[in-house]
């Protein structure tokens, strides 16, 4: 992999509260979806964002898309914040910011033909002539994967790792700079998975991209990423180089993320800390640690003070008070 270079993106301080309309709790009841989260993206950098289903992933990629906006926080592209602006004046950076969904099928247009689906982009940003815009659909066809003769199908003629390439390069079509993948894999054969992530990561080196790889899966992240990011509860926990995160894992949180991980060895025992009772509700999260009422190691002080990220050792960041930087 090719080393990082300036940031492109930063985040500081992300919040995404979501009213509760419905229920006996609908009066003032929040959804603490995202809360305060911070983080930097790279250029030609792959940040892996990991954490257990509803821990605020997605919703996080989202805000950074202007899919949704924030309830608080900002995020910067290039230096400048995007959260606030127009429509106008973000239509310009919509063009470097780009996504590969989950499900391939559910964010294809049925309706549309393959050649419309990865044309429209570009159709939306730029004036061509039908015939240099089908050329150009057909180059990325080839580059994904994908043959030139089947641009005439429509997305339910595709098999699953097909839609996905058919995914990834109406992403390519704007020559974006990052892009959000959003448990791009996780719907797909183990087989295919290998053949998409190792796309992602060709395509990385030929154009120079960076990723928010949105996973559940640490052995995806673990292949793809430069840094991860492990969320629980709407925060981020820790933060590190790959090889940190899963060699010296500083948080509770993270060990046993990498401990639920099957062993490839069948014959292999692994020691395991179950982790002791269900996650919290979003609406009413836990007072200080969030990560506290199914800790192994809890202390009182746990309780009572949310733990600052601090950085322990060069570029591992920990949100957890049993852990003091290293001298």
């Amino acid at each position: 992999m090719k080393a990082p270079g300036d940031v492109l993106l930063e985040v500081r301080g992300l919040r995404k509260f979501f009213p509760v309309k419905t229920g006996l709790l609908a009066s003032g009841a929040k959804v603490h979806a995202v809360d305060g989260v911070s983080f930097r993206v790279r250029d030609g950098e792959t940040l892996g964002l990991v954490g257990e289903s509803g821990c605020g992933k997605s919703t996080t990629g989202k805000l950074i898309l202007r899919l949704q906006d924030p309830t608080e926080g900002q995020v910067l592209w290039r230096g400048q914040r995007i959260d606030q602006l127009n429509r106008a004046d973000m239509r310009p950076v919509r063009r470097e910011l780009q996504a590969v969904f989950q499900d391939p099928y559910s964010s294809l247009n049925p309706r549309m033909r393959a050649v419309d689906i990865v044309a429209e982009p570009i159709r939306n940003y730029e004036s061509l002539p039908s015939a240099e815009l089908r050329e150009r659909a057909a180059a990325l066809f080839e580059r994904v994967g994908l043959r030139p003769d089947q641009m005439v199908k429509y997305p339910y003629e595709f098999s699953g790792g097909q839609r996905q390439r058919l995914g990834i390069a109406r992403a390519l079509s704007l020559q974006p700079r990052l892009i959000v993948c959003d448990e791009p894999v996780s719907a797909l054969d183990v087989s295919v998975q290998a053949q998409v992530i190792n796309l992602l990561m060709d395509l990385q080196a030929e154009f120079s991209l960076s990723y928010l790889f949105v996973a559940h899966d640490l052995a995806v992240v673990e292949h793809i990423s430069h840094r991860v990011a492990v969320m629980y509860l709407g925060k981020i926990v820790e933060i590190a180089p790959k090889r940190a995160i899963f060699t010296r894992p500083q948080h509770p949180y993270t060990e046993a993320l990498l401990e639920a991980v099957p062993a490839p060895n069948p014959t292999m025992r692994k020691q395991r800390r179950l982790l002791a009772g269900d996650v919290p509700s979003p609406i009413d999260p836990p007072s200080g640690c969030r990560f506290h009422t199914r800790c192994p190691y809890v202390e009182e002080r746990c309780k009572r003070e949310e733990p600052p990220l601090q950085e322990i050792f060069p570029e591992q960041w920990v949100a957890c008070h049993l852990r003091q930087p290293v001298a």
